[in-house]
């Protein structure tokens, strides 16, 4: 039993340093976390392995991470984002989706609509849809195209496509672990039930919260029951109405956003969550993965993987963005400042691990595809805006 603590010890030391180091190099912090993971897990060193504990940990992050997720949205601009940004997100989310279902087909068959094979290859489509746009603000930011119309519509759709995203994951999941085409059905009607019930709990908690909130600003009763609110919020999601934790958690940082200690409590979540839970998820994912069952073949499913990912992205967002009348630049533009894939993307393999629809091995793509797309986005943005005529000066930073 006590060995927890030795797992959890080895699993934060190395998960931050190889974090650290990993940002030194230019590369995303959670790919040095994951790495860490495959240096001490089974597949090398194997100092730490996989336990219920470390399993209880990392669904702990992750939950946690999606709710700083919905707690950091702009529900105003979002609101706001007019069907320019809605229209670059739904297509955004299709064409990765139907390219992703159909790469798996090409190499292992799509099977019969409703079996589990066609339900895996709709999920490589689903960890395709994920967008980070993180490192496309940082970029836009430092560019000083932040603030723009490009830079606004870029954001914007991005917001709206990890929203479309979510519903996607939450659908595919409930109905590949059904594992019938009948139970699509039975989990929109469930989907759409969990929205209606958090619209109306949603709204009483906001109004609730953002009482106490004027009555105690800043003080730690804030974040202690908005944390509570998340778990049970992912409790009921995924207990009452048979879609992901997750959702649940992202549902719930949704409606706090808007109140006035939302960065508050956002902070203070980030701090238990960088601390001991995130590490842990990210360096689990890594612990998870099988390098061990890498072929041929799934090398080379793996760079077909990034290139689907990347290219389908771009030309999804682009030609919607094109149909919107921008340029055929600016629409480029677009395309390549949505490609970016991060922390979501791993998240939802990380689901999909959870119910059977994909194989530790499959990480291995996913993992290759943050990295290549996290170090060329920024790189193919600053060519793109540097055949600017009238280029700007760099924002200042966010403080």
């Amino acid at each position: 039993m006590y060995s927890v603590f030795r797992d959890l010890a080895i699993l934060i030391v190395f998960a931050k340093f190889f974090g650290l180091l990993a940002r030194k190099l230019g590369a995303p912090q959670v790919v040095g976390e994951i790495m860490a993971g495959l240096l001490i897990g089974p597949c090398l060193l194997n100092l730490v392995q996989t336990t219920d504990t470390i399993t209880t940990f990392a669904e702990i992050g992750v939950v946690l991470l999606m709710f700083s997720t919905g707690l950091g949205t702009n529900l105003k601009e979002l609101l706001k984002a007019g069907p320019v940004s809605l229209l670059i997100a739904c297509v955004g989310v299709a064409v990765p989706l139907v390219g992703g279902t159909l790469l798996y087909g090409a190499f292992y068959g799509l099977g019969a609509i409703g079996s589990p094979t066609f339900f895996k290859a709709l999920f490589i489509g689903t960890i395709m849809t994920a967008t980070s746009v993180s490192i496309t603000v940082a970029t836009l930011q430092e560019m000083g195209k932040l603030k723009g119309y490009l830079g606004t519509t870029i954001v914007s759709a991005a917001v709206i496509d990890d929203v479309i995203g979510i519903v996607v994951l939450t659908c595919v999941i409930g109905a590949g672990a059904e594992g019938s085409g009948n139970g699509i059905v039975g989990v929109l009607v469930s989907t759409v039930l969990f929205f209606l019930v958090s619209i109306g709990a949603g709204a009483v908690i906001y109004f609730v919260m953002r009482w106490l909130d004027k009555r105690n600003p800043h003080t730690q009763r804030i974040p202690i029951i908005s944390m509570a609110f998340c778990f049970i919020m992912a409790y009921l999601a995924e207990q009452y109405f048979g879609i992901a934790d997750i959702t649940g958690a992202y549902i719930a940082g949704v409606v706090l956003c808007s109140i006035d200690d939302a960065p508050y409590v956002e902070r203070r979540v980030d701090i238990s969550n960088y601390m001991l839970f995130g590490p842990v998820f990210f360096a689990s994912i890594g612990l998870k993965t099988d390098i061990s069952g890498v072929t041929p073949t799934i090398l080379l499913f793996s760079v077909c993987f990034i290139l689907v990912a990347l290219a389908t992205k771009v030309i999804g967002c682009g030609l919607s963005a094109k149909l919107c009348r921008f340029s055929w630049a600016d629409s480029l533009k677009v395309g390549v400042g949505m490609m970016t894939r991060g922390e979501v993307a791993l998240i939802v393999a990380q689901k999909g691990l959870a119910v059977g629809l994909i194989e530790p091995v499959y990480f291995t793509a996913v993992i290759l595809l943050i990295l290549v797309s996290s170090i060329s986005t920024p790189l193919v943005l600053k060519a793109l805006f540097s055949r600017d005529k009238t280029p700007q000066a760099p924002e200042p930073a966010a403080v």
